[in-house]
């Protein structure tokens, strides 16, 4: 999957299936959904969703409980705009999906 077509379902309301759930989350998040995307990351726990709970947790502007999931995700804080990690983290994971998806037994 690209970015451009993870952007394009946003706008069309479109939810993409089989989305991992820290893509589920930035999905949710970059179609006006906090409380949702909050509830995927918080319910899922790895590295990549350690990584969107910290994102959303400082754009909430809870620099405490952001700074929290940054450490259990093995990051430092993000020190760019909100819009600029949003779209690193959806490239990162959209990355990692195509990598696990090359690196499968059935592919």
């Amino acid at each position: 999957m690209t970015f451009d077509l993870f952007l394009s379902s946003i706008k069309t309301k479109k939810q993409l299936e089989g989305l991992p759930a820290a893509l589920k989350a930035l999905w949710l998040d970059g179609a006006g959904d906090w409380e949702g995307a909050h509830s995927v990351a918080q319910d899922e726990h790895t590295r990549a969703a350690a990584a969107v709970h910290a994102y959303l947790h400082r754009k909430e502007g809870d620099l405490w409980n952001s700074r929290y999931w940054y450490k259990q995700a093995g990051r430092r804080p993000f020190e760019g705009t909100l819009q600029a990690e949003w779209e690193s983290l959806v490239m990162e994971f959209l990355g990692a999906s195509r990598q696990e998806v090359a690196s499968s037994p059935s592919a």
